[in-house]
């Protein structure tokens, strides 16, 4: 009886440090949450150094939203003040590609007026947010607002990120642009867990070894046409 007992506490003990051990294994694999930057900068020198980017690089998960129904995809993005490269794949394989330089756009399927504004436009617009000239600044309770005569851009105050931009096109309509979920990335070896943790923590860093932080997650709205965009790997050169 007493073997027996012996046994019986042996194997809660075997099932318990094995449960703890599973535990610990899904903890230490949980993704880290990045801490929100909070930098106290001067935003005219913040838009003077990302005016220095010449190319941005991501790797995106996109879902394109037309009234009810949704398609689903990853890319691959390759982008410039000037040109763009979208490289869409389902499963893997590719499934469309969207070329633009200086103007001249060429895809595969064609695309139509919508798309054309909402994938080009939109993603030039989103990613290079901070090419806005010759606008007026206007401070509302924790944003900056920036505007000139086609274009809003909000930024919050704390973290020196986008968080919304109107631009009005050519025909009056509105392309709407809202952003979410900070994120960084850095080009060097070593990266801080959080910006805290940097010695001088910099919304830009001249891509060397301190955190670049974007938004990466993003929802660009032109008529019933909606893309939501998650960056899954982002690099600025």
């Amino acid at each position: 009886m007493k073997a027996k007992k012996k046994e019986n506490n042996i194997r809660i003990l075997f099932w318990l440090l094995a449960t703890g051990c599973w535990l610990l294994f899904l903890v230490s694999c949980a993704p880290r949450q990045a801490v929100a930057p909070s930098y106290e900068g001067n935003l005219n020198d913040l838009l003077s150094k990302l005016n220095d980017t010449k190319t941005i690089e991501a790797v995106l998960a996109i879902d394109y939203e037309k009234n009810d129904s949704t398609m689903s995809g990853d890319a691959s993005l390759n982008i410039s003040d000037n040109s763009l490269l979208l490289r869409i794949y389902y499963l893997g394989f590719l499934a469309g590609e969207v070329k633009e330089d200086n103007g001249v756009i060429q895809s595969k399927p064609r695309l139509d007026k919508n798309k054309s504004i909402i994938l080009v436009d939109g993603l030039k617009y989103s990613f290079f947010w901070w090419n806005i000239k010759n606008y007026l600044l206007d401070e509302r309770e924790g944003l900056f607002v920036l505007r000139n005569s086609y274009r809003k851009l909000y930024i919050d105050k704390k973290t020196l990120l986008p968080v919304k931009q109107t631009i009005e096109l050519h025909d009056g309509e509105e392309l709407n642009i809202f952003y979410d979920t900070p994120a960084k990335t850095v080009a060097g070896d070593q990266l801080p867990e959080t910006a805290e943790k940097a010695e001088n923590p910099s919304p830009v860093t001249s891509h060397q070894s301190l955190p670049l932080w974007y938004q990466s997650n993003l929802k660009i709205e032109f008529r019933n046409h909606a893309v939501k965009i998650k960056v899954k790997s982002y690099e600025a050169k």
